[in-house]
């Protein structure tokens, strides 16, 4: 048995490369196909960073807030929830001090947190609402972010206009959703 083990851990191992280039693959894929520049790409994902990293700076959103940005463009959609409006609005100040440049979208909903069970069941509503998408015939997903906070879908992205109407019927459509919020960029006037 003990001779086994560091096989095992091989395999394992190898199992774990073979997914991490995978989804290098994939994710290269969609770098390419994107309609942002590759510059703009990385200054999004890099506020993104900066995002998380400048709320999680504040003790007092991360013990009584759910709060998060995500960037696509240099737009920047807020979402989750805050107890009051005084956190909402600390939320956005250190959001608007990063000057990411773009329009900051401010989705916070005044209440308590979300509970786990409902973060689990968001997940599984972008999960379907994503896959839906990828099977919608003549969608092009990779200029669409979708997220789910509390039975509400939010869909930010860089596309035509008809290419948002049409996520926004899929994503409609899709069982386990409230409401769909747009937060779309067009590249067609």
């Amino acid at each position: 048995m003990r001779a086994l083990l560091p096989l095992i851990a091989i395999v394992l191992m190898l199992q774990g490369c073979a997914g991490a280039v995978m989804v290098g693959a994939v994710g290269g894929a969609m770098m390419v196909n994107d309609e942002r520049s590759f510059k703009t790409q990385i200054d999004d994902t890099n506020a993104d960073f900066n995002i998380s990293s400048a709320l999680a700076s504040h003790d007092d959103l991360n013990n009584q807030a759910n709060i998060s940005g995500i960037v696509m463009n240099s737009n920047v959609l807020m979402i989750g929830q805050a107890p009051n409006s005084m956190l909402r609005d600390k939320a956005i100040r250190i959001v608007k001090e990063l000057k990411i440049g773009g329009k900051i979208h401010n989705q916070i909903r005044i209440g308590n947190p979300t509970s786990f069970t409902t973060r689990s069941n968001d997940t599984w509503i972008t999960t379907k609402v994503k896959g839906r998408m990828l099977n919608e015939k003549g969608l092009d997903v990779t200029n669409i972010k979708v997220v789910t906070e509390n039975g509400e879908v939010f869909l930010i992205g860089y596309v035509e206009r008809a290419q948002a109407d049409l996520a926004v019927e899929v994503a409609r459509n899709t069982a386990g959703v409230r409401k769909v919020i747009k937060v779309f960029e067009y590249t067609d006037s």
